[in-house]
């Protein structure tokens, strides 16, 4: 069972990384940062229960970061106002997390 739970976690993890080499999902939309964060905090605890400080210590680290990073985009959708300039990742919305690539 542990294995189950270490592949969905990586899967996770390793999904949002892939979309967003893929130009699928942008590296601060929030379904990016939520796969991350469910996924790194999936490992983390695996890493606990097994004792691995060193993966403990990635993958902690891992969820943190894409946890506050949520967190902050969240933050800023709810307190800028409308007149705000706004950058092309302020257009991204859970149905639409797709990146557009000018250019490239």
């Amino acid at each position: 069972m542990d294995q189950l739970v270490q592949i969905i976690g990586s899967l996770l993890i390793l999904g949002a990384f892939a979309a967003a080499q893929r130009g699928i999902l942008h590296q601060r939309s929030r379904t990016y940062l939520l796969l991350n964060a469910v996924g790194s905090a999936i490992l983390a605890d695996q890493a606990i229960l097994g004792r691995q400080w060193g993966f403990f210590l990635l993958e902690g680290v891992w969820a943190v970061l894409s946890i506050t990073s949520l967190a902050a985009v969240l933050r800023a959708r709810r307190v800028r106002s409308p007149k705000q300039t706004r950058s092309p990742a302020d257009n991204l919305n859970d149905e639409t997390d797709r990146m557009v690539i000018n250019g490239h």
